[in-house]
């Protein structure tokens, strides 16, 4: 184990709270609203008919259970699962999901209150069919952005040859100059990403954002698999769903390959930020379910342009890191001198080719929503073919007509910070006063190249279950994760559903009131206990450190991943600082986990 283990006094934070945020002043901006009441005591129905008085769909809007004609067919046995369930007993199975993410660390900061992650018993459910169609579109995409950031760290073709303007990649704030000319082992940078999709109102699904830095949120599809399955036995009966569990073990495998040469069993480590990240849970999840070491930069030290881990055992050598610590904070000798989160001297490690980064540092360009509105044209560029799954259409504020368009409508689109994620900083033009548009305006006009514009988008609606009304359509968005191991690339089939759980509301984040949903992707053939549907397999615990901090940890779902490393390198500071006694530290984290 980490040698730093046989000397801390704690390991894990607990449940404590953090600071309470502000309460918004308006709808124009995305921030963390006030929740609904509890839900002890309410009483659930599971009335779940055709009937547009008791499920109203909006107009414009496509609903995945409804269509004109009726019920969808491939949520017909779960329609009738959901009739024959008695009143009481579903009330006691909702309350069951809660109870189960309370007992098992699954919560989050909910404006200064902890709560059980909001978990909706009714999974979303997307025909295999579809879903084939799906993957070889997230498939291509990656492929693209791999091809991408090869060039754009190597010769720049696209550039020469006008497919994208140098200026567009060289003034992203993501965009990361100590990593040109550095070529992966396998030529894999984008070990695992996380594509954002949307249904619009015609069905079409389309991609509202790429995740090709540290894209999180695949610890609540296994979680949300277990609890789905428990507390839904007779729909589980019903249809043969695709199995989540193999996730870690098709990660590490990916890992495992992107490992220096000559190296035929490697060292992997799972670097995370500390205890007091609120993504804490997911990387604990993964480095027990991978069996590798879950480490802080603290545990890693470059000798020699070497990594090594500190062990009881002494040194031994790292050569995988599947890093969930950002750029900034990664080597405090390339990027930011006062972090305390990362390794000195690991950027230079990487270029001896001693040791690998998953992700690769420099992925954030193609995070980039200016970036975005290019990947149609790098698809045909490095592919010569056509993109599978289109775009969202989006104006680039830095082309003068179409900024002077979007001032000209800003009151009924979305204005969007090309380097923001996870909702901050959204414009929502139809709920601003016009004080607030005129404010908008204003920073648009002042600078242009860090905004984008799209239309409001009526996300597709799924049932979900509501403490009053019964199942109700709710919006959704989805976020498949692709694992790529530079050999195939590998598709969790379904990936992590975000709904909003509030009548009307857009906003799927679960910092502005959101949940998550089980995603099903069913098949013909076998059903019931023979289908593979839901067991995370458990490799050998790392350490009992790790178990101990998994079992400790609270999961904080929030907005901004830049943020939560400053905040989480502030407590890294009060926790080292002469005399001070970490076990009594305020927990100041904020995270973004992109969710």
């Amino acid at each position: 184990m980490p040698l730093r283990s046989l000397f801390d006094a704690s390991s894990g934070p607990g449940r404590r709270k953090g600071p309470e945020p502000p309460a918004p002043d308006t709808e124009c901006f995305r921030q963390v609203n006030s929740p609904d009441e509890g839900s002890a005591g309410r009483r659930y129905s599971q009335e779940m008919t055709d009937s547009p008085a008791t499920y109203p769909v909006t107009p414009g809007t496509y609903d995945e259970l409804m269509s004109p004609e009726g019920v969808r067919s491939v949520y017909r046995k779960l329609h009738q699962v959901f009739r024959d369930i008695r009143p009481e007993d579903l009330a006691s199975r909702v309350s069951y999901l809660s109870t189960r993410y309370l007992d098992t660390g699954v919560t989050f900061d909910f404006a200064g209150q902890e709560e059980p992650f909001p978990l909706d018993i009714v999974p979303r459910l997307i025909q295999r069919a579809e879903f084939e169609r799906t993957e070889r579109g997230l498939k291509q995409r990656v492929r693209a952005l791999e091809a991408f950031l090869a060039d754009v760290y190597g010769p720049g073709r696209a550039f020469a040859d006008g497919v994208i303007p140098r200026s567009v990649v060289t003034t992203s704030d993501n965009f990361c100059r100590a990593v040109a000319g550095y070529t992966p082992p396998n030529g894999v940078r984008i070990h695992v990403a996380g594509i954002d999709l949307i249904r619009d109102g015609d069905g079409e699904l389309r991609v509202l954002e790429d995740n090709a830095r540290i894209p999180s949120g695949v610890s609540y599809v296994l979680t949300n698999r277990q609890a789905t399955v428990s507390a839904l036995p007779e729909a589980v009966a019903q249809y043969n769903i695709a199995r989540v569990d193999d996730y870690p073990a098709r990660l590490r495998s990916a890992l495992a390959k992107a490992a220096p040469p000559g190296v035929p069993d490697p060292q992997i480590v799972v670097l995370t930020p500390g205890v007091y990240n609120s993504a804490y849970f997911e990387h604990s999840m993964l480095a027990r379910t991978m069996g590798v070491p879950l480490v802080e930069g603290r545990d890693l030290v470059v000798r020699h342009g070497v990594v090594f881990l500190r062990t009881t055992r002494g040194l031994e050598q790292v050569h995988v890191i599947y890093r969930r610590v950002d750029d900034d904070f990664i080597d405090p000798v390339n990027f930011r001198p006062d972090s305390l989160l990362g390794v000195a001297g690991l950027l230079s490690a990487q270029a001896n080719g001693t040791v690998t980064i998953a992700n690769a540092v420099g992925n954030g360009v193609a995070d980039d929503k200016l970036v975005y509105t290019y990947v149609p044209d790098l698809i045909r560029y490095y592919l010569d073919e056509e993109p599978l799954i289109p775009n969202v259409h989006t104006w680039r504020l830095e082309e003068p007509e179409a900024l002077e368009e979007v001032l000209d409508r800003i009151d009924e689109l979305v204005v969007k910070p090309v380097d923001g994620s996870g909702g901050k900083g959204i414009v929502m033009g139809p709920k601003c006063t016009k004080a607030e548009l005129d404010e908008t305006r204003k920073r648009l006009r002042d600078d242009p190249r860090g905004w984008i514009a799209q239309p409001l988008i009526q996300l597709s609606t799924v049932p979900t279950m509501t403490p009053d009304k019964g199942l109700q359509p709710r919006h959704v968005d989805l976020r498949p994760f692709v694992v790529n191991d530079g050999e195939d690339m590998w598709v969790v089939p379904g990936g992590l559903t975000r709904v909003a759980l509030k009548e009307g509301q857009m906003i799927v984040n679960s910092s502005q009131g959101g949940g998550s949903k089980d995603t099903w992707v069913i098949s013909a053939g076998v059903t019931g206990p023979e289908s593979e549907h839901g067991r995370v397999i458990a490799a050998p615990d790392p350490d009992a450190e790790t178990l101990d901090r998994l079992e400790t940890s609270v999961l904080d779902i929030r907005d901004d991943e830049e943020e939560a490393q400053q905040q989480q390198q502030q407590q890294q500071q009060r926790q080292d600082a002469p005399g001070t006694d970490p076990s009594q530290a305020p927990l100041t984290t904020q995270e973004a986990d992109q969710c």
